[in-house]
């Protein structure tokens, strides 16, 4: 399953707090759910990942990757984001 282009993608006040303490931001959760394969979540939700080049530091340590793993809805009218997580390499 992949996004198709019809639908605008939505973050939650929760997952827009998830990126901020995550590191990352709405445009890379958008751009990680229009170019990777989706997958099924736990209830009925759905998954993806895209790896970013970081190439900087976030919390005090030096990585070379961002992956980007939102959680989210595809509604009958829109994509919603209910949760974001992030993970350094």
């Amino acid at each position: 399953m992949k996004y198709d282009g019809n639908k605008q993608i939505r973050l939650s006040k929760h997952a827009l707090e998830q990126c901020v303490e995550r590191g990352t931001n709405e445009s890379e959760v958008k751009t990680a759910i229009i170019n990777s394969p989706w997958y099924l979540a736990r209830s009925n939700k759905l998954e993806c990942k895209y790896a970013f080049q970081h190439n900087a530091v976030w919390s005090d340590r030096h990585y070379a990757i961002k992956e980007v793993r939102p959680i989210f809805v595809d509604e009958q009218t829109e994509i919603v984001v209910v949760t974001v997580y992030t993970y350094y390499s």
